[in-house]
């Protein structure tokens, strides 16, 4: 097959032998894709710092069933701004190990490409802020056809109304109908999720403490049960709170 250039995000890295590396990508083209990069521990012509996580790079590259090569990769920006803060750098991680987990191979998500990037360059000049964490999760779920239901019960259709819903373990909510047992939903909670998904943009709407961590609570039990696993970077965020809050304490 030809050699091809892709717009790509680097989504992870991985050593092998002596000078070469795998990498995980995603590309506009293409989607996610896994690459051989011959040499790319050694050649500073060819990759230079290209390869290094969450850099957003144009690469050229030859797409093979399994596992595609990569030729030659060219910064388009690496996001200095996001790598002179720890905070940002375990949230810019984070997006990129999400993504990784969760897209399947090989399929082109154009809506999901530009929603990581204007992450990425919302980190690159504000500081990495949880509320949005959760409105990159939840516009994330949605183009993958994973997000909860907002409006109506999951089991039955029947509207939330002013009652709110239950949340199950899953993070699925449901109606009282439905379920006796689960956590407490507030309409405010479903309302603000939905408006998100329609905003668009990030930091446009005005979040209480509560109702963000309701929302929190339920986009973790509903990517949770997608993923199987508990992703690693989720640990080093939440690290870095407990060190932040330790400092602001002191």
């Amino acid at each position: 097959m030809p050699w091809e250039k892709l717009q790509a995000f680097v989504l992870s890295t991985l050593d092998y032998g002596d000078s070469d590396r795998i990498v995980s990508l995603f590309t506009l083209e293409h989607g996610r894709i896994r690459a051989f990069a011959r040499g790319a521990r050694k050649s500073r012509k060819r990759f230079g710092p290209a390869l290094e996580p969450f850099a957003r790079i144009e690469a050229q590259v030859r797409l093979k069933e399994g596992l595609s090569s990569v030729q030659q990769a060219d910064i388009i920006t690496i996001y200095p701004g996001i790598r002179a803060d720890l905070e940002r750098i375990a949230h810019a991680l984070y997006a990129g190990e999400l993504v990784d987990a969760i897209a399947a191979e090989g399929q082109a998500l154009p809506r999901l490409f530009r929603l990581h990037s204007a992450y990425l360059e919302r980190l690159e000049t504000e500081v990495a802020a949880e509320a949005d964490r959760r409105f990159y999760e939840i516009n994330l779920l949605n183009i993958l056809g994973y997000r909860p239901s907002l409006e109506s019960c999951a089991r039955c259709d029947s509207p939330f109304g002013e009652t709110g819903a239950l949340m199950q373990n899953d993070g699925e909510p449901v109606c009282r109908s439905c379920s006796s047992g689960g956590q407490q939903i507030f309409s405010a909670t479903l309302a603000m999720l939905s408006s998100w998904l329609r905003t668009g943009s990030f930091g446009q709407t005005a979040v209480s403490r509560e109702v963000l961590l309701q929302a929190g609570r339920m986009l973790d039990g509903a990517m949770g049960s997608h993923l199987g696993k508990r992703l690693k970077s989720l640990d080093f965020i939440q690290q870095i709170c407990i060190y932040e809050t330790s400092l602001k304490m002191n």
